[in-house]
Parts: C-alpha cells; sequence; structure tokens
C-alpha cells in the first residue's frame, strides 16, 4: 500500500480515534428531575441513596476556616499513631508545604502508615526533593493520572479532592488546598479564603472509602484492619452522607446531589463557590425554586478576585437568565472565595471540594459531605453574610446595559467551560 494511502488512512481515522479517547471516561448527562412532598430535613435517607452512599448518624463536625484550618490539620497528623491518608489536587512550594512534608516525615519515621495522594497536574510543581526525602522516610507517595499513554484516554479526569483521614477516626474535607495562598484570614488579595470541615464518628468510614477508591486505582493496594477501618463509636448528633463516586455511564453522585437538593428547597439556597458556572438545568431548577418563594443567592468572587477571571467571565455568560428569575448574585473583588458550600432551608449544607461547574459535576474526582444540622448551617450563613457585606450585588438593570465588547467576551469565554 502506498505511503500516500497510508496517510490519507490515518487522517481519516484521526477523528474516530480522538472521539474514542474522548469518550472513554465521559458520563452521561442526563436533565435531572425530582419532586418531593417532604422537606429536605426528611429526605437524607433518599438524598444519600440517590448518591450511593449512606447517611449515617452520630458525628461530629466543626467548620475550620481559612488559615487556620492548617494549624489544625498539622497537629492532629503530628497526634496520628496508626495511619496518615492524605489527597489534595494542588500542592505547591512554599512554607505550607514544608510544615504538612516535615510532619508526614514525621510520622512516618515513627512507624505510622503515611498515603499520600496527589493529583498530577495540579502538584506538578512539587519538588522532586521533597517527594523523594517523604519517600526515604517510609511514606508511600502516588500521583494521580501521570501522563502516559496507559492514561491517555483519561488525562482530563483530574483528583480534585481534598481530604485527609487520621488512623481512621477523624477527617477533614473542604476546599483547602497546600499553597501559601491560604495562609493568612483573607485579609486580601494574597490571602484566599476557604472552609472544610473537621469530622468524627461513623461518617469517616465514608471518607476513607473515597480515599481508598483512588489510591486502589493507581496502587492496586487495599487496606483493611482497625488502623484504616476502626469501630466507630457515636461522636455527636449529626447526621450525615459523603457523595463522590462516578458510576460509569451515569450521573457523578455530586451532580445528583446538588441538582436534588436545588429541586427540594423551600425557604432558601445559599451558594458560596468560586467557580459558578451552572448549566441549563440548574438554572432551570434555580428560577423554579425562585418561584416556589426560596430565597436564592449566589455569592462568587469577581474577576479582580479570582485566580482564573476567565472562569469568571466564563460564569457570566449565564447571569442576565438567573437575574431575569430573581437570583440575587454577589462578587466579592478583594480575594479570592475558594469555599465550595451551600445551605438549604437553614438545615441542610454540603461542604467539600465540588466546584458548581461542569468539570467538576462531570469530569473531576470530587467529594461532598451532605450535613442535616441546624447549627451547622447557622454557622456557614454566617461566613456567607461575614463577606456578603463587602460584596457588590449585581443589578439586573446594570447588568442589562453592559456593553457589546463585554458580552462578547463572557460569549467567549463560555465556550471554554468545559475544560476551564
Amino acid at each position: 500500500m502506498s505511503e500516500t494511502i497510508w496517510m490519507w488512512l490515518f487522517f481519516a481515522t484521526l477523528p474516530l480515534m480522538l472521539l474514542a479517547i474522548w469518550s472513554i471516561r465521559r458520563h452521561r448527562s442526563p436533565v435531572l428531575q425530582v419532586k418531593s412532598d417532604s422537606g429536605i430535613a426528611d429526605l437524607m435517607p433518599s438524598l444519600a441513596g440517590l448518591t450511593l452512599g449512606t447517611a449515617v448518624g452520630g458525628n461530629s463536625v466543626e467548620i475550620l476556616e481559612n488559615g487556620h484550618f492548617y494549624d489544625v490539620l498539622e497537629a492532629r497528623i503530628l497526634a496520628a499513631q496508626k495511619s496518615v491518608h492524605f489527597e489534595t489536587f494542588l500542592w505547591k512550594p512554599g512554607e505550607l508545604a514544608k510544615r504538612l512534608a516535615a510532619a508526614f516525615i514525621d510520622r512516618a519515621r515513627a512507624g505510622v502508615t503515611v498515603r499520600i495522594m496527589l493529583d498530577a497536574v495540579g502538584s506538578k510543581t512539587i519538588e522532586d526533593d521533597v517527594v523523594e526525602f517523604m519517600r526515604e522516610a517510609g511514606c508511600k507517595v502516588k500521583f494521580f493520572h501521570k501522563r502516559s499513554l496507559h492514561t491517555v484516554g483519561v488525562l482530563n479526569d483530574r483528583d480534585h479532592r481534598k481530604m485527609c483521614i487520621l488512623d481512621g477516626k477523624e477527617a477533614f474535607v473542604g476546599g483547602h488546598c497546600i499553597t501559601d495562598d491560604w495562609l493568612g484570614n483573607a485579609e486580601d488579595h494574597q490571602h484566599n479564603s476557604d472552609v472544610s470541615v473537621w469530622l468524627h464518628g461513623p461518617i469517616v468510614h465514608s471518607v476513607q472509602g473515597a480515599f481508598s477508591e483512588n489510591w486502589a486505582g493507581e496502587t492496586g493496594e487495599l487496606f483493611v484492619g482497625d488502623a484504616f477501618f476502626p469501630v466507630l463509636h457515636q461522636a455527636g448528633d449529626i447526621t450525615a452522607h459523603a457523595a463522590f463516586t462516578k458510576p460509569e455511564n451515569s450521573a457523578p453522585a455530586v451532580k445528583i446531589l446538588h441538582h436534588t437538593v436545588l429541586c427540594l428547597a423551600r425557604e432558601r439556597i445559599w451558594i458560596q463557590n468560586p467557580y459558578f458556572i451552572p448549566k441549563r438545568e440548574a438554572i432551570d431548577a434555580l428560577a423554579a425554586a425562585v418561584k416556589r418563594g426560596v430565597d436564592v443567592r449566589v455569592l462568587m468572587p469577581a474577576t479582580s478576585g479570582s485566580d482564573a477571571p476567565m472562569v469568571q467571565h466564563a460564569g457570566h455568560y449565564h447571569f442576565e437568565s438567573l437575574l431575569q428569575a430573581g437570583v440575587r448574585l454577589f462578587e466579592y473583588p478583594h480575594t479570592l472565595l475558594h469555599q465550595k458550600v451551600m445551605t438549604v432551608d437553614g438545615v441542610w449544607s454540603a461542604v467539600g471540594s465540588t466546584n458548581f461547574d461542569d468539570r467538576s459535576f462531570d469530569t473531576n474526582d470530587e467529594i461532598t459531605i451532605g450535613i442535616l444540622d441546624k447549627d451547622v448551617a447557622t454557622r456557614l450563613d454566617a461566613i456567607f453574610e461575614k463577606y456578603v457585606q463587602r460584596a457588590d450585588e449585581i443589578s439586573p438593570e446594570e447588568w442589562h446595559k453592559r456593553s457589546w465588547m463585554t458580552k462578547l467576551k463572557h460569549n467567549a469565554a463560555y465556550l471554554l467551560n468545559d475544560v476551564l
């Protein structure tokens, strides 16, 4: 066969090969629908079941904000006696990275089992010598979906989870990353705001299971025994569940969870999220909530506060539809608000790693903790109110008057929303 024919065959089949690669880890994106006469406080078993989890009682939940989170995390890592499991997306060199690496090394040298899962893209700037020092001390360090022929079909699938499980008895879940931008108290543009939860009780087994999912996928290693899954007794009176699974040929659990609670809300939906790019079905669900009399508010960074202004521009694409529907939108210009928090009806809350966009809902590996507790919701609403005082509410009238050049910028950015 001539060289020309081979070339023509190659270019003819190239689109099919690219389509196959693109589709390997694609998930179906059905238009989700749910109706119920019950309030969300009565539906925790349903929310957990729909997201392939189990609602468990007997938990305690402590909310940790901004740089204080790392003080607690570091101290608890250093107190671990049997196991440390840590998973994150973003790890950059700096003071914070040195502190955590030193804590991991300390525990490994003390004979504690230390497993660390880092996303290969988000943590690509971690120093080789730091990884080597941790491994020499006995830490097991793995990278999620390193670039190779073996992972060519899943390179767009990133591990965006942020969590730590200690001795199988306590867990941290939220949005905090390992970079010095997260230190401090969100006092200026160099110090981000974020929220994580510190969990005790039976819910810790679910978080440990989420860690096991990706660890086993990358290493083939399963871990059992009391060092990792001890008997967990009641630590409080809070019911919680974890959403993290990504079944093939179905919508991921975090997407189902977020959409379902939008449809169930009766009084209010308050969202804090750094990357708010809802799809049409979410916009319709928010609009329907407003029609039911639900107070819907969204707090996000302005382009001046964001670490990814293009994402904010993409999010602006649907602002007019949201504003016309009666959704109140607030932009915070002073620094990056990175917390991924939602409260519903003042009794149910979601805290985790999940952004309100296609990448988190359909592509990334994420984790969200659903919490049924009025006090937790009140505390999270107070964080919303703290930042919204210095935020700018978007006026529907002013937004409608924006220039054609601004509209063009938003439309162009939205074309890239699947990969932002």
